[in-house]
């Protein structure tokens, strides 16, 4: 289990695609990402392009502890890229603080229960500067708060820095 953190663009999920390619064979990418515009298309499109096509990829934006649940199968990893996005279509969905910090605790039990590797990717958002408004504000005090709780409850903990994988817990 191996929680992957850092800044955008950090190579956060170029690492762990590359770690999955060299230690896995069977391999399913969750993604949260919700395409919401032509450039977000785009992207999406050349992230799924970067995989290739011995991947298995799943689109949930919101129900990814039900997505890890129903997946039982002979799979050898998972990818889950990238919880800051689910926590932000939990926000937009009108989801209470209690309700999403509830969410993560499901999440942690589901990791938890998991029967294959899992790579979680989730980005860093409070070395910046404090968001000018409430809601920017309350994203990133709840990613943090969540990004802790699953800090504590992976085997792993990788923070990235331009490119650099720094093991803050655990080791590769």
């Amino acid at each position: 289990m191996i929680f992957i953190t850092g800044g955008c663009r950090s190579g956060k999920s170029g690492f762990a695609l590359d770690y999955a390619n060299q230690h896995f064979s069977k391999k399913l990418f969750l993604a949260t990402c919700e395409v919401l515009d032509e450039e977000l298309g785009r992207r999406v499109a050349q992230h799924k392009k970067m995989r290739g096509p011995e991947w298995q990829t799943i689109e949930e934006p919101v129900e990814i502890v039900e997505r890890i649940k129903e997946d039982q199968s002979e799979r050898s990893v998972m990818v889950l890229d990238c919880l800051t996005l689910w926590f932000s279509n939990l926000l937009m969905r009108g989801d209470d603080d209690q309700k999403i910090m509830d969410e993560v605790d499901r999440l942690i039990e589901a990791v938890r229960q998991c029967s294959h590797s899992l790579i979680v990717v989730s980005n860093e958002v409070g070395m910046g500067i404090v968001p000018a408004d409430p809601l920017g504000r309350r994203f990133r005090d709840l990613s943090g708060m969540a990004n802790q709780k699953l800090a504590r409850a992976m085997e792993t903990v990788v923070f990235m820095v331009s490119g650099i994988p720094v093991f803050l817990k655990g080791g590769a």
